[in-house]
């Protein structure tokens, strides 16, 4: 058994143009995803731990979010406001011991008003104390293959072991727009104010919200050790991206770069379809069976995102492992498509067998170790 390549070219794809420059973001660090094609569009120090400060608070959310899937809490629970909750600095919901808010409502506290007091009362309420929830929290990003961040406490409050990468927020925020619909619709809401305490902090802080672009997420973020950061989602027509930059000097820097990062994303880039489902791309050979090869076809459409304009043609390799051995029901995989875009990560797509490969019958088997055994000897024999 070989380590087999089959060449490909995918004449479709082929533009001949001026190549798409890659964005040179000011952020120190960024991670820009395409969620329909899984495309990685930027990568700078994407996997740094860094301050994440209020971005952190997905993450307290999404602790929140499986409570409420898994049925410990409802919409309608109540939570007590301790102390140290109503004494938190920053951003608040302006709560104080005799509130009870429901998590409905701190939600919405955490989400719009980015509530440190809101987030202290949620880990309280589901493990006892921000320290317990802070652990959970760990354990629980780990667990979600976050493995740059650690957590000390539940509200993104600068302390040296609270610490998230980009990436590990692109991968929280594309959890909770896929796994948790219905909560994350709060997100594109714009004001919020809990008991008419705060007028002039009931705005939702997402500058993409403002903008008629399609935003709908997610969460700013700001200390002075980190900056000023976002985690955004936008959606336009069938794609959606999600975008985290950090390290920003001001909000406004915040703002321009994050609508320059949509703009060049959704601009820069066009999906197209590589290959229909059952459309034959490449043959695999076939050991002792009752047909000598068996076409490779993928199991689903294929789509791929490509630079608008591209300097080369997009090129393509079958790989598998063969000859095949026989029998080989219809639709095995068998076979990877590597598939090479200029400026983009290659993309590996499962290819599956089109039809059912019998075992050949005893003549044939026979025939074919007679021919092998025949071409061991040849290669064998002393040259006359």
């Amino acid at each position: 058994m070989f380590k087999r390549l089959l060449r490909l070219t995918l004449a479709a794809l082929v533009v001949m143009a001026l190549p798409a420059r890659a964005f040179e973001t000011a952020a120190t660090s960024a991670w820009v995803y395409d969620v329909g094609t899984q495309t990685v569009l930027m990568d700078k120090n994407a996997n740094v731990p860094l301050p994440p400060a209020s971005m952190s608070k997905l993450m307290t959310l999404n602790m929140l979010f499986e409570a409420l899937q898994d049925g410990r809490v409802t919409m309608d629970t109540t939570f007590a406001v301790s102390t140290k909750a109503k004494s938190m600095e920053g951003s608040t919901m302006f709560l104080n011991e005799l509130d009870r808010p429901s998590v409905r409502e701190l939600i919405h506290g955490i989400i719009i008003n980015s509530g440190n007091d809101a987030c202290v009362v949620v880990a309280e309420g589901l493990a006892g104390s921000e320290e317990a929830f802070a652990r959970q929290m760990t354990e629980r990003a780990q667990a979600l293959g976050m493995t740059n961040s650690t957590f000390a406490n539940a509200s993104g409050w600068p302390d040296p072991g609270q610490r998230m990468s980009m990436h590990d927020l692109g991968i929280l925020a594309l959890r909770l727009i896929t796994q948790f619909p219905e909560e994350y619709a709060v997100f594109k809401e714009t004001e919020f104010d809990y008991k008419d305490r705060s007028p002039a902090n009931r705005f939702n802080r997402n500058p993409l919200l403002k903008l008629n672009i399609g935003a709908d997420g997610l969460k700013t973020g700001h200390t002075t050790e980190a900056g000023y950061g976002l985690v955004g989602s936008v959606v336009q027509g069938d794609r959606r991206i999600i975008l985290v930059i950090s390290g920003l000097p001001s909000d406004t820097a915040r703002s321009q770069e994050a609508e320059k990062i949509v703009n060049w994303a959704f601009r820069q880039f066009v999906e197209k379809t590589v290959a229909k489902k059952g459309q034959r791309i490449a043959s695999a050979n076939v050991w002792l069976g009752d047909a000598p090869s068996v076409g490779l076809v993928p199991a689903e459409d294929i789509s791929l995102l490509v630079p608008s304009q591209v300097q080369e043609a997009v090129t393509a390799e079958v790989s598998y492992t063969g000859p095949l051995m026989a029998p080989i029901p219809a639709g095995t995989q068998a076979a990877e498509l590597v598939i090479h875009v200029p400026d983009l990560p290659d993309a590996r797509l499962p290819l599956v067998t089109e039809t059912e490969v019998g075992k050949a019958g005893f003549i044939s088997r026979l025939g074919t170790a007679a021919n092998v055994l025949l071409q061991r000897y040849m290669e064998q024999a002393p040259a006359s």
